[in-house]
């Protein structure tokens, strides 16, 4: 295949203050990262003292030693709801893709070191596209259970919703994906019915607690008075009530008897054999991404430059680059595995969504994984563009894209406005995993067009009634929204809501397409037992 050849260059001021820029974005969310850290590890004296080990430290010995951890939406509800200062991010929950007994797995790990791990509107967002990235990818879940259920606070935006979590779970037995849950501590309300919809549950002596209603709701609503222990403690799920099948003494032992039933299903001996083609590095090294995409957003690139950092042997053969030159399409392999690309080097035009929804159609008749690298202001518009049929041809894309049933992966590198998000499979048409660089910016429009827009409208509204609007009041109306588009568009903000599945490094975009990759292609082999209910306990 064609080899690109680089035109970067890596020595010049330029690159030096992409790349210093980048560094700057990148620290930006590591420091969020750290603080979430720092807040969870300062409840280890308490969990010292009631014998337990903190999440992490569960999550640590669930997964084999040395093996990729992918962790999934890690900020979410940074600095929203109930996390004012933005070390609770997270949503309550730790959450990844790894392997435990050499099998791979979806795994959630309640955050029960930072407010109990109660989980917020953000929680619940989190745990629905956990239990979707789940189903669409065929894994077993593995869930570390202690949580002291939905965070009252916002019981209203949670309770209504916080069903679907529920009918996912039985769906996801029903499709023959197993659940194994450890219940390290508590798990009242509707939190136990995470554990009873669960197909294996693991509870710990002493510590395990599973009830519809505590001792005081109990008392409050009926007189009774029991005991945690009488009411919902592990020895009386494993031997009288029967939610539980295997009692653990300490939190380790509960992960060692996760990792135990993980082992003993024939899970992988159900995949066929797969070859995986031999491969080449690129020809770059992936320290030169962070220099690739410019620091201001204005200034244009070249999306090969990053295709040539990512792609075996920096190949990629190019599909019509003689007809449009905005929408890049074509194949390349990572790490062995075929892709099609399709990236951005300006607008989306007529021509440009054309080109793509053909080449998304012949990716479609090939079985062939599409890989979408934002970085576009949208569709091209003008009267030019609205006379070559804009509309008509963005449509043809965005209708290629959201019926495509091969995997769809999508990586924000810079910006993604407007229908362009859309038409590049952005969170709303439904990618099988959507990633961002720290740099990028999602949002309807730039945050300076947005405050002239409403500047424009609010002149021409007064002048319909014979009036002049004051240009103090259009200043600060023109500020306002640039500064609030601007401040909603940030990659922090995406991520706090859930509009990618987590913020990575520029330099492990390969490392982490080829892991997805694989994940895909291994769920496109998997055979799956089905059945119409799910797994009961009788």
């Amino acid at each position: 295949m064609p080899v690109i050849q680089s035109e970067l260059d890596v020595h010049g001021d330029t690159f030096a203050a992409n790349r210093d820029a980048m560094l700057a974005a990148l620290e930006g969310f590591r420091s969020v990262e750290r603080q979430c850290l720092e807040k969870a590890a300062q409840a280890r004296e308490k969990f010292d003292r009631r014998g337990q080990l903190l999440p992490r430290e569960r999550l640590d010995l669930l997964l084999d030693a040395g093996s990729p951890f992918l962790e999934l939406c890690a900020l979410a509800g940074y600095k929203l709801h109930d996390d004012k200062d933005g070390t609770q991010a997270g949503g309550g929950i730790i959450s990844g893709i790894g392997y435990i007994a050499g099998v791979r797995c979806l795994i959630n790990a309640s955050n029960s070191a930072i407010k109990g791990g109660t989980i917020s509107p953000s929680g619940l967002k989190k745990t629905l596209r956990l239990q979707q990235i789940a189903m669409e990818n065929k894994l077993p879940l593995v869930t570390l259970a202690e949580s002291g259920g939905a965070n009252l606070n916002y019981a209203a935006e949670i309770f209504v919703e916080g069903a679907r979590g529920f009918a996912n779970q039985a769906r996801i037995s029903a499709m023959g994906l197993p659940q194994i849950t450890v219940v390290h501590g508590s798990s009242t309300a509707g939190g136990a019915y995470q554990p009873g919809l669960s197909d294996y549950v693991v509870v710990v002596r002493g510590k395990a607690k599973m009830f519809l209603a505590g001792p005081p709701l109990l008392k409050a609503a009926t007189g009774e008075i029991a005991t945690d222990e009488e009411l919902g403690g592990a020895l009386m799920h494993a031997q009288v009530a029967g939610t539980a099948e295997y009692l653990a003494e300490n939190d380790a032992d509960g992960v060692r008897i996760a990792r135990e039933i993980i082992a003993m299903l024939p899970w992988n001996a159900q995949l066929p054999v797969r070859q995986r083609a031999p491969h080449a590095q690129p020809l770059y090294p992936a320290e030169e991404l962070l220099g690739v995409v410019p620091a201001d957003p204005r200034k244009p690139y070249d999306v090969r430059e990053i295709i040539a950092r990512i792609a075996d042997g920096s190949e990629f053969l190019a599909f019509k680059q003689e007809f449009d030159a905005q929408t890049v399409c074509g194949h390349l392999r990572i790490e062995g595995q075929p892709c099609g690309l399709i990236g951005n080097n300006g607008p989306i035009t007529p021509q440009g969504a054309a080109k793509a929804a053909q080449f998304i159609q012949l990716c479609e008749q090939s079985n062939t994984p599409l890989l979408f690298l934002h970085n576009t202001t949208g569709f091209m518009v003008g009267t030019e563009s609205e006379r070559q049929g804009v509309i008509k041809h963005g449509s043809k894309m965005i209708q290629a894209v959201a019926n495509a049933t091969v995997p769809k992966l999508t990586l924000v590198v810079g910006g993604s406005y407007g229908a362009g998000n859309y038409a590049m499979c952005g969170r709303g048409l439904d990618p099988r995993f959507i990633f961002a660089w720290p740099n990028s910016r999602t949002a309807v429009m730039g945050g300076a067009q947005a405050g002239k827009v409403l500047r424009i409208v609010t002149e021409e509204k007064h002048a319909k009634d014979g009036k002049v609007a004051d240009p103090k009041m259009l200043d600060m109306l023109e500020s306002v929204t640039a500064q609030k588009l601007d401040s909603q568009s940030t990659a922090l903000y995406g991520t706090a809501n859930l509009w990618d599945d987590g913020l990575i490094d520029p330099r492990d975009t390969r490392t982490l397409l080829g892991y997805l990759l694989d994940i895909c292609a291994e769920a496109e082999r998997r055979p799956l037992k089905k059945n119409s209910f799910g797994v009961a306990r009788f």
